[in-house]
């Protein structure tokens, strides 16, 4: 092979890609029609709607528009799915003798509602009020003892997503803005994963740029639908990145910090995201590109924290209630579990990540050794 050849060669793609089976409903005013027309389309006949406090409402117009397809309610969701939440749900589940379950809410209920699909086998129809984006994913999740554990099941992938953007109009704008952040992180990690593609990038930077446009017009007037709307989208963009890939050193760290310390989840992943992305900058350029363009700026870290002062969201772990002793013993579970990051991850990398997002200072590249 000549020089030319070689070159060549070395430009063309080499990734796997897999799509994922979900039918996405996508429309103002879905969230009370679209889930008995879906359930129809699946067969299904007795429906048990789960939800968390916050989305009882919410959820209940869901239940209501059932009709007679609407096996109960139950609403005793809770963050990081404790092990004791998810063995009741399932008892009720059975109990009221449905054939699938419809989950409304955040990503606390999506992710009761994936529990109750891995344990039972049952149909799921999601209902997203949030911008979590865990409705694009087989990924569970289970807290126990303190210990969040994770893992990938078929049996989890919702059957049909529901998204209405006018759910969202109940989310304060806070919330908005640090579950626009989570949803950011999704695609922001999704760019440097090691199972990639082509396709997930164009919607990793299709995503963050709707997310990051539309949060400012979302805090600035809550009502407009267009800005929720333009939020949902990239928060189903930024899921499906989720969902196609496997995630590195942000989500870890904020999975120890919710299922160790009771960190909340969306703010968690805010104040985190720029520093565990200038951590790994410096390992992972072409992805730090496309994050600029999406971004319009040439520092993407810094940008995502400035955004995140400027909408008044948390940019400190102290802020959200860990403590300095915390820090190592984070530090210690983060790099004790392997996973995939483009840089390795180490007890003092770990540590200093840390240390920077609980000072809320402004993020600085680590240079690798």
């Amino acid at each position: 092979m000549n020089a030319t050849n070689s070159t060549n060669a070395m430009n063309v793609p080499d990734f796997s890609h897999e799509s994922r089976p979900i039918r996405v409903v996508f429309r103002p005013g879905a969230a009370t029609t679209a889930p008995a027309d879906e359930a129809g389309r699946l067969g299904l006949r007795r429906l048990l709607v789960v939800c968390g406090r916050q989305s009882a409402v919410t959820a209940r117009a869901v239940a209501n528009s059932l009709g007679s397809l609407c096996a109960g309610l139950h609403s005793e969701a809770r963050m990081h799915v404790p092990v004791e939440v998810a063995d009741r749900a399932v008892v009720v589940t059975h109990a009221a003798g449905a054939d699938g379950c419809v989950a409304v809410g955040g990503g606390s209920a999506i992710g009761l509602g994936k529990v109750i699909a891995l344990r039972t086998g049952l149909p799921l129809i999601a209902v997203p009020s949030t911008y979590a984006g865990s409705e694009m994913t087989d990924v569970w999740g289970l807290t126990e003892h303190g210990v969040k554990r994770t893992g990938r099941d078929p049996a989890v992938l919702p059957r049909s997503v529901v998204y209405d953007p006018e759910l969202t109009l109940s989310l304060p704008p806070a919330l908005s803005v640090t579950s626009g952040f989570n949803a950011v992180a999704h695609a922001a990690e999704a760019l440097y994963a090691p199972d990639t593609s082509p396709l997930v990038a164009l919607m990793a930077e299709e995503g963050v740029r709707a997310m990051t446009s539309a949060l400012p017009q979302v805090a600035a007037d809550p009502e407009a639908i267009g800005p929720r709307g333009r939020a949902l989208y990239g928060a189903w963009l930024c899921g499906s990145c989720l969902g196609a890939t496997t995630m590195g050193l942000h989500h870890k760290l904020c999975h120890v910090l919710g299922g160790t310390f009771g960190l909340p989840h969306a703010e968690t992943h805010t104040v985190v995201l720029p520093h565990a992305l200038a951590y790994n900058a410096p390992a992972v350029p072409e992805a730090i590109t496309v994050l600029n363009r999406a971004l319009g700026t040439d520092n993407a870290p810094h940008a995502l924290w400035e955004l995140a002062g400027r909408l008044s969201a948390p940019r400190s772990l102290a802020q959200l209630g860990l403590t300095d002793d915390d820090l190592t013993v984070a530090a210690g579970q983060t790099a004790a579990e392997a996973y995939p990051n483009p840089r390795t991850v180490t007890m003092g990398g770990a540590l200093e990540v840390l240390r920077a997002a609980y000072a809320g200072r402004s993020p600085r590249a680590v240079a690798l050794a």
